[in-house]
Protein backbone atom coordinates (compact mmCIF):
# COMPACT_ATOMS: atom_id res chain seq x y z
CA UNK A 1 0.00 0.00 0.00
CA UNK A 2 2.42 3.02 -1.02
CA UNK A 3 1.93 5.86 1.81
CA UNK A 4 3.28 9.02 2.06
CA UNK A 5 6.79 9.80 3.70
CA UNK A 6 6.68 12.82 6.54
CA UNK A 7 8.71 14.70 4.21
CA UNK A 8 6.41 14.54 1.35
CA UNK A 9 3.74 15.87 2.99
CA UNK A 10 5.32 18.40 4.21
CA UNK A 11 6.50 19.54 1.01
CA UNK A 12 2.82 19.21 -0.29
CA UNK A 13 1.84 21.92 2.35
CA UNK A 14 4.70 24.11 1.65
CA UNK A 15 3.43 23.86 -1.97
CA UNK A 16 -0.48 24.34 -1.45
CA UNK A 17 -1.14 25.79 1.39
CA UNK A 18 -1.04 29.75 1.64
CA UNK A 19 1.36 30.72 3.95
CA UNK A 20 3.04 27.15 3.22
CA UNK A 21 6.10 28.68 1.58
CA UNK A 22 7.66 30.09 4.80
CA UNK A 23 7.61 26.83 6.10
CA UNK A 24 11.10 26.57 6.12
CA UNK A 25 12.41 26.96 10.33
CA UNK A 26 11.14 25.20 13.84
CA UNK A 27 8.99 28.07 14.57
CA UNK A 28 6.85 30.21 12.96
CA UNK A 29 5.61 33.75 13.17
CA UNK A 30 2.51 34.25 15.00
CA UNK A 31 0.76 37.74 13.25
CA UNK A 32 0.22 40.82 15.43
CA UNK A 33 -3.08 41.72 15.69
CA UNK A 34 -3.79 45.28 14.58
CA UNK A 35 -3.53 47.96 16.81
CA UNK A 36 -6.47 47.92 19.89
CA UNK A 37 -7.17 44.16 19.20
CA UNK A 38 -6.17 41.32 21.06
CA UNK A 39 -4.81 38.09 20.13
CA UNK A 40 -7.28 34.99 20.53
CA UNK A 41 -6.43 31.24 20.59
CA UNK A 42 -8.56 27.93 19.88
CA UNK A 43 -6.61 24.32 20.06
CA UNK A 44 -9.69 21.53 18.78
CA UNK A 45 -8.70 17.77 18.35
CA UNK A 46 -10.22 15.26 16.49
CA UNK A 47 -9.57 11.64 16.67
CA UNK A 48 -10.97 8.60 14.43
CA UNK A 49 -13.55 6.36 15.95
CA UNK A 50 -14.47 9.08 18.44
CA UNK A 51 -15.25 12.33 16.12
CA UNK A 52 -15.14 10.84 12.55
CA UNK A 53 -15.73 8.24 10.72
CA UNK A 54 -13.55 7.22 7.84
CA UNK A 55 -15.72 4.68 6.67
CA UNK A 56 -17.94 7.24 5.32
CA UNK A 57 -16.30 10.64 5.67
CA UNK A 58 -14.49 11.93 2.59
CA UNK A 59 -11.05 13.24 3.37
CA UNK A 60 -11.59 16.34 1.96
CA UNK A 61 -14.59 17.02 3.69
CA UNK A 62 -12.37 16.26 6.70
CA UNK A 63 -9.63 18.72 5.86
CA UNK A 64 -12.44 21.28 5.28
CA UNK A 65 -14.12 20.61 8.35
CA UNK A 66 -11.16 20.45 10.73
CA UNK A 67 -10.00 23.52 9.89
CA UNK A 68 -14.14 25.10 9.94
CA UNK A 69 -14.60 24.01 13.06
CA UNK A 70 -11.66 26.22 14.76
CA UNK A 71 -12.20 29.21 12.34
CA UNK A 72 -16.07 28.48 13.95
CA UNK A 73 -14.71 29.39 17.30
CA UNK A 74 -12.56 32.60 16.77
CA UNK A 75 -15.68 33.51 14.66
CA UNK A 76 -18.05 33.18 17.76
CA UNK A 77 -15.50 35.34 20.04
CA UNK A 78 -15.44 37.95 17.77
CA UNK A 79 -12.32 37.23 16.05
CA UNK A 80 -11.05 37.77 12.68
CA UNK A 81 -8.80 34.44 12.12
CA UNK A 82 -4.64 35.41 11.51
CA UNK A 83 -3.14 32.00 10.87
CA UNK A 84 -3.26 28.51 12.01
CA UNK A 85 -1.17 25.52 12.80
CA UNK A 86 -1.80 21.74 11.93
CA UNK A 87 -0.73 18.74 13.70
CA UNK A 88 -1.29 15.38 11.94
CA UNK A 89 -1.49 11.76 13.58
CA UNK A 90 -1.29 9.50 10.67
CA UNK A 91 -1.92 5.57 11.03
CA UNK A 92 0.55 2.69 8.97
CA UNK A 93 -2.96 1.64 7.15
CA UNK A 94 -3.64 5.27 5.48
CA UNK A 95 -2.93 5.39 1.76
CA UNK A 96 -0.84 8.16 0.06
CA UNK A 97 -4.37 9.08 -2.05
CA UNK A 98 -6.68 9.91 1.08
CA UNK A 99 -3.82 11.56 2.95
CA UNK A 100 -3.26 13.98 -0.21
CA UNK A 101 -7.16 14.02 -0.60
CA UNK A 102 -7.45 15.30 3.37
CA UNK A 103 -4.43 17.55 2.41
CA UNK A 104 -6.10 18.95 -0.74
CA UNK A 105 -9.36 19.44 0.86
CA UNK A 106 -8.18 21.74 3.95
CA UNK A 107 -5.82 23.81 1.87
CA UNK A 108 -8.39 24.80 -0.13
CA UNK A 109 -10.67 26.14 2.99
CA UNK A 110 -7.68 27.76 4.08
CA UNK A 111 -6.90 29.83 0.59
CA UNK A 112 -10.89 30.16 0.42
CA UNK A 113 -10.83 32.20 4.27
CA UNK A 114 -7.54 33.20 3.55
CA UNK A 115 -5.70 31.67 6.67
CA UNK A 116 -2.26 31.30 6.45
CA UNK A 117 -0.32 28.24 7.87
CA UNK A 118 1.85 28.96 10.66
CA UNK A 119 3.55 25.84 11.37
CA UNK A 120 3.11 22.56 12.71
CA UNK A 121 3.97 18.84 13.10
CA UNK A 122 3.84 15.09 11.65
CA UNK A 123 4.05 12.06 13.71
CA UNK A 124 3.49 8.30 12.18
CA UNK A 125 1.63 5.85 14.46
CA UNK A 126 0.20 2.43 14.39
CA UNK A 127 -3.19 2.76 12.75
CA UNK A 128 -6.02 5.02 13.16
CA UNK A 129 -5.61 9.14 12.72
CA UNK A 130 -5.82 11.73 14.93
CA UNK A 131 -5.94 15.54 13.53
CA UNK A 132 -5.18 18.77 15.50
CA UNK A 133 -5.81 22.39 14.48
CA UNK A 134 -4.52 25.81 16.49
CA UNK A 135 -5.87 28.91 14.81
CA UNK A 136 -5.16 32.17 15.71
CA UNK A 137 -7.29 35.32 15.74
CA UNK A 138 -7.21 39.43 16.75
CA UNK A 139 -10.51 40.10 17.99
CA UNK A 140 -11.77 44.28 18.31
CA UNK A 141 -14.22 43.32 21.02
CA UNK A 142 -13.59 39.85 22.82
CA UNK A 143 -17.08 38.13 22.63
CA UNK A 144 -16.98 35.88 26.13
CA UNK A 145 -19.28 33.13 27.49
CA UNK A 146 -19.29 35.01 30.83
CA UNK A 147 -21.18 38.18 30.15
CA UNK A 148 -24.46 37.19 30.03
CA UNK A 149 -27.34 40.11 31.15
CA UNK A 150 -30.98 38.58 32.83
CA UNK A 151 -33.00 39.76 30.39
CA UNK A 152 -31.44 38.60 27.67
CA UNK A 153 -33.01 36.79 25.00
CA UNK A 154 -30.57 34.20 22.83
CA UNK A 155 -30.75 33.65 19.41
CA UNK A 156 -28.70 31.49 17.09
CA UNK A 157 -28.44 31.92 13.17
CA UNK A 158 -29.56 28.82 11.87
CA UNK A 159 -32.18 26.42 12.67
CA UNK A 160 -30.31 23.95 15.00
CA UNK A 161 -30.37 19.79 14.92
CA UNK A 162 -29.22 19.10 10.96
CA UNK A 163 -25.78 17.74 11.82
CA UNK A 164 -27.31 15.48 14.17
CA UNK A 165 -30.15 14.51 11.91
CA UNK A 166 -27.29 14.15 8.72
CA UNK A 167 -25.12 11.86 11.92
CA UNK A 168 -27.88 9.22 11.76
CA UNK A 169 -28.51 8.77 8.23
CA UNK A 170 -25.07 8.28 7.66
CA UNK A 171 -24.96 5.93 10.62
CA UNK A 172 -27.94 4.19 8.84
CA UNK A 173 -26.07 3.79 5.15
CA UNK A 174 -26.75 6.85 3.22
CA UNK A 175 -24.08 7.23 0.66
CA UNK A 176 -21.91 10.01 2.05
CA UNK A 177 -21.22 11.25 -1.86
CA UNK A 178 -24.77 11.94 -2.85
CA UNK A 179 -25.62 13.82 0.66
CA UNK A 180 -28.43 15.29 1.23
CA UNK A 181 -28.63 18.87 3.27
CA UNK A 182 -28.46 16.59 6.84
CA UNK A 183 -25.65 14.77 5.62
CA UNK A 184 -23.70 17.97 4.27
CA UNK A 185 -24.30 19.35 7.56
CA UNK A 186 -22.21 16.47 9.12
CA UNK A 187 -19.56 15.96 6.67
CA UNK A 188 -18.86 19.38 5.21
CA UNK A 189 -20.00 22.22 7.99
CA UNK A 190 -20.37 26.03 6.80
CA UNK A 191 -20.57 28.28 9.59
CA UNK A 192 -21.08 31.39 8.75
CA UNK A 193 -17.64 33.17 9.25
CA UNK A 194 -17.54 36.87 9.35
CA UNK A 195 -20.65 37.28 11.55
CA UNK A 196 -18.93 37.04 14.68
CA UNK A 197 -16.94 40.73 14.35
CA UNK A 198 -20.84 41.97 13.39
CA UNK A 199 -22.27 41.01 16.54
CA UNK A 200 -19.54 42.56 18.61
CA UNK A 201 -19.84 45.88 16.99
CA UNK A 202 -23.16 45.57 18.45
CA UNK A 203 -22.74 46.79 22.43
CA UNK A 204 -25.95 45.29 23.05
CA UNK A 205 -25.07 41.55 22.00
CA UNK A 206 -23.55 40.85 25.59
CA UNK A 207 -22.19 37.31 24.99
CA UNK A 208 -21.45 34.89 22.26
CA UNK A 209 -20.51 30.92 21.72
CA UNK A 210 -20.69 28.20 18.63
CA UNK A 211 -22.91 25.64 19.33
CA UNK A 212 -20.91 22.45 18.79
CA UNK A 213 -21.53 19.81 21.37
CA UNK A 214 -25.61 20.86 21.39
CA UNK A 215 -27.78 23.52 23.20
CA UNK A 216 -27.83 21.03 26.69
CA UNK A 217 -24.10 21.69 26.60
CA UNK A 218 -23.35 24.76 25.36
CA UNK A 219 -26.04 26.95 26.90
CA UNK A 220 -25.09 25.52 30.38
CA UNK A 221 -22.11 26.51 30.22
CA UNK A 222 -22.96 29.81 29.23
CA UNK A 223 -24.99 30.18 32.01
CA UNK A 224 -22.74 28.80 34.27
CA UNK A 225 -19.90 30.56 32.77
CA UNK A 226 -22.23 33.93 34.05
CA UNK A 227 -24.04 32.67 36.96
CA UNK A 228 -27.08 32.98 35.73
CA UNK A 229 -30.34 30.34 34.33
CA UNK A 230 -30.99 30.00 30.86
CA UNK A 231 -34.52 28.85 30.52
CA UNK A 232 -35.29 26.96 27.08
CA UNK A 233 -37.60 28.36 24.00
CA UNK A 234 -40.81 26.06 24.61
CA UNK A 235 -41.06 25.29 20.65
CA UNK A 236 -37.60 23.69 20.12
CA UNK A 237 -37.30 20.43 19.04
CA UNK A 238 -35.60 17.44 20.59
CA UNK A 239 -32.84 17.53 17.79
CA UNK A 240 -32.52 20.96 18.27
CA UNK A 241 -31.29 20.78 22.16
CA UNK A 242 -29.36 17.22 21.56
CA UNK A 243 -27.46 17.95 18.31
CA UNK A 244 -23.99 18.82 18.23
CA UNK A 245 -21.64 20.04 15.75
CA UNK A 246 -23.99 22.87 14.04
CA UNK A 247 -21.51 25.57 14.00
CA UNK A 248 -23.86 28.28 14.64
CA UNK A 249 -23.54 31.25 16.48
CA UNK A 250 -25.44 30.90 19.79
CA UNK A 251 -25.55 34.55 21.37
CA UNK A 252 -27.25 37.07 24.01
CA UNK A 253 -28.56 40.84 23.09
CA UNK A 254 -31.11 42.83 24.60
CA UNK A 255 -32.34 43.69 21.52
CA UNK A 256 -35.63 42.36 20.67
CA UNK A 257 -35.43 39.65 17.40
CA UNK A 258 -37.11 42.11 14.93
CA UNK A 259 -34.23 44.48 15.65
CA UNK A 260 -31.30 42.55 15.44
CA UNK A 261 -32.82 40.88 11.97
CA UNK A 262 -33.10 44.31 10.54
CA UNK A 263 -29.35 45.03 11.80
CA UNK A 264 -27.69 42.04 10.47
CA UNK A 265 -29.96 41.25 7.40
CA UNK A 266 -30.32 37.59 8.31
CA UNK A 267 -33.33 35.35 10.23
CA UNK A 268 -32.45 34.61 13.71
CA UNK A 269 -34.20 31.71 15.89
CA UNK A 270 -34.80 32.27 19.53
CA UNK A 271 -33.29 29.89 22.07
CA UNK A 272 -33.97 31.42 25.25
CA UNK A 273 -34.07 33.43 27.45
CA UNK A 274 -31.83 35.04 30.47
CA UNK A 275 -32.81 35.15 34.33
CA UNK A 276 -31.61 35.64 37.55
CA UNK A 277 -29.85 32.43 38.67
CA UNK A 278 -32.58 29.79 39.95
CA UNK A 279 -32.67 26.12 41.01
CA UNK A 280 -30.38 24.62 37.85
CA UNK A 281 -28.16 26.38 35.16
CA UNK A 282 -30.40 25.45 32.03
CA UNK A 283 -34.36 24.84 32.30
CA UNK A 284 -37.08 23.68 29.95
CA UNK A 285 -40.38 23.28 29.75
CA UNK A 286 -42.00 19.58 30.72
CA UNK A 287 -45.71 20.84 30.23
CA UNK A 288 -46.39 23.92 32.01
CA UNK A 289 -43.54 23.04 34.23
CA UNK A 290 -40.11 24.39 34.20
CA UNK A 291 -37.52 21.39 35.53
CA UNK A 292 -33.76 21.21 35.19
CA UNK A 293 -32.61 19.89 31.56
CA UNK A 294 -29.62 17.19 32.15
CA UNK A 295 -27.17 17.41 29.58
CA UNK A 296 -28.01 15.22 27.06
CA UNK A 297 -24.57 16.06 24.51
CA UNK A 298 -22.44 14.10 22.94
CA UNK A 299 -19.82 12.34 25.66
CA UNK A 300 -15.95 12.95 24.15
CA UNK A 301 -14.80 10.65 27.09
CA UNK A 302 -17.52 8.21 26.55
Amino acid sequence: MPRLSELAIISRIRESFPGGGALTDDCGRIPLPPPGQVLLVTTDLMEDGQHFNRAWHPPALLGRKLLMVNLSDLDASGAAPLGFTLTLALGRDLEAAWVEAFLDGLGQAAAECKVPVLGGDTVGRACGLGLGVTAFGAARRWLRRDTLETGDRLFTDQPLGASLRGLRKLQAGQDPLRPDPDVAAHLDPRPRLGLGPRLAELPEVHACMDISDGLSRDLRTLAQASGRTIVLERTLAPDSITGGEDYARCFSSSLDQGTLERVLGLALFPVGEVQDPGEAPLLHYDGNSLRPLPDRSFDHFA
